[in-house]
Order: structure tokens, then C-alpha cells, then sequence
């Protein structure tokens, strides 16, 4: 005969082991990060939109990267370079080859100001060759000139497997707003980016978090901008093959107030020596 102290000891193991089952079983748990806040009508627990209040009102487009597509990716993206450019599972996904800068750009007439945000991750594939550098940057629409990048603002700059991602905002002749905040922006993890563009100020943020804002009067480009994702090779090296993936991209007016502050560090003023 079974002591009770054994039977509850047997009990206690069984609940356990169901406990365990059941977790192992749970769709909350077997979710992948790519579906955790995907689409639909809300915009997700972690993203500056909602947790600042721009989700309210002002919306202007939101690209999920969902069907209707007459092709592998949506009509309104144009790629360029070697590499693949594509819509993959709900997401839009650049595939960098050993070799090559490779890009896709936001067709349309782009806007001087807004909020703009896109949920993004990246992975590098290989070792002991040069590092990809990953860019979600705002860039001169329509065709205007870019003057080798010195009109960019972006939202998020690093390299995979890195340590830290850099914001920054770019005007003529040459002048550079930049700065570096500390994480690990790569490894395949989802983060949220964004950039708020008024007629006095750009602040970034970065998971909801805003990190810097700067408002010195020639931080504006005073162009229209659209948005581009850019896996930026560097000339004339092999390259560790890389990806990144956005699972949305959203842009909003400035209908809304922010309903907490933007303060934040400023950036540091320097000099874009590739500008032409």
C-alpha cells in the first residue's frame, strides 16, 4: 500500500509535469516575435506610437507588408543592388550577398515633417569578412538630390552583431547631427525605431524610449523625405551575408501631442566628409 506522504509526492510530480506540458503547449509561448504585434488594428505594446499618443490620430499610410502584392514584394518599394529584395512571410526582407550594397526605397512624394517608425531585426550569417551596415534612414524623395547622403536622416545605423545604434541627421554643405546609444541592435531581435520631424526639432526614438532630440536651426533639410532600408556594403570587400527584416514601416502628421515630453540629450555637431 502507497503511504500518503508518497501519494502526495506522486501528485505533486504530476502536477508539475502538466504544468510544464501545458506551457510547452501554449500558443502565447510558441509565438515567434514576428507575430507578437504584427498587423491588425492596434499598434503593438512596445513602439513610440502608442505609448506617445501619435496612434490617436494623424495616420497617414502603414505599410504590414501583407497581401494584396502583384509580385515578391509590394509595387511601391524599389530595390537596388545585388542581393534579394522580397516579401517573406508578412515581412519585407533584404538578403546581402558576400558583395554589394543593397536597398529599398518608399516610392511617392514623401512629406517635409512627421513621425515615421518601423519594427526592424537583423542577422548576420557569416564570419571573418567585413561587416554589413544596417540603415533605416529617411532620404529625399521623388528623385530630389541626395547629395551622397548629406539630406539623410536615420532612423537606426549599426552593424550586426553590434553593440550600439547611431541616429543621426545630415544637411548641406556638410553638416552632421549624430549620436550612438548603447544596446544590441542585431542577433536576429526586433526593435522599434522612430523619428519625429517638426519645422523646429527632430527627436529619435528608440523602443519607445525617447533618446535624443535635437533643435538647432540648421538640423532641417527642409526637403521631402521617404523611407529607405539599406544593407550598406562596404567597396570592394567580401562581406559577411547578411539580412534585415521589417515587419512594418507607419507614418503619422503631427496631429497628435505627444502625451509625454520629448526632452532628451542633444546630438553631436560634425562634419559628413562624403558629402558632394
Amino acid at each position: 500500500m502507497t503511504s500518503p506522504r508518497a501519494t502526495r509526492r506522486l501528485r505533486t510530480a504530476a502536477a508539475l509535469a502538466s504544468a510544464v506540458l501545458a506551457s510547452l503547449l501554449s500558443p502565447v509561448l510558441s509565438a515567434g516575435p514576428a507575430s507578437a504585434d504584427h498587423a491588425g488594428a492596434e499598434p503593438g505594446p512596445i513602439n513610440a506610437a502608442s505609448t506617445f499618443g501619435w496612434w490617436n490620430k494623424g495616420i497617414l499610410w502603414r505599410e504590414e507588408f501583407e497581401a494584396p502584392y502583384t509580385g515578391q514584394m509590394g509595387p511601391q518599394w524599389v530595390s537596388n543592388g545585388p542581393g534579394q529584395v522580397w516579401h517573406q512571410n508578412g515581412m519585407l526582407t533584404l538578403n546581402a550577398t558576400s558583395e554589394g550594397t543593397v536597398s529599398a526605397t518608399l516610392a511617392g512624394a514623401g512629406d517635409e515633417v512627421g513621425r515615421w517608425e518601423t519594427r526592424l531585426r537583423s542577422r548576420q550569417y557569416g564570419r571573418g569578412n567585413a561587416r554589413y551596415r544596417v540603415l533605416a534612414e529617411l532620404v529625399p524623395a521623388a528623385g530630389a538630390e541626395e547629395h551622397c547622403g548629406a539630406r539623410n536622416i536615420a532612423l537606426a545605423s549599426y552593424t550586426p552583431n553590434g553593440r550600439a545604434a547611431t541616429v543621426y541627421a545630415r544637411t548641406l554643405p556638410n553638416v552632421a547631427y549624430k549620436a550612438t546609444n548603447p544596446m544590441s541592435p542585431g542577433r536576429d531581435q526586433w526593435h522599434t525605431y522612430a523619428v519625429e520631424v517638426t519645422r523646429e526639432r527632430i527627436s529619435w526614438f528608440i523602443d519607445a524610449h525617447v533618446v535624443y532630440t535635437e533643435n538647432r536651426d540648421d538640423v532641417l533639410t527642409g526637403v521631402p523625405l521617404t523611407v529607405r532600408f539599406t544593407m550598406e556594403a562596404k567597396p570592394d570587400r567580401v562581406m559577411n551575408v547578411s539580412r534585415m527584416q521589417m515587419d512594418w514601416v507607419r507614418h503619422w502628421s503631427l496631429e497628435a501631442p505627444n502625451l509625454q515630453p520629448v526632452d532628451a540629450p542633444p546630438t553631436r555637431a560634425g562634419v559628413y566628409g562624403k558629402a558632394c
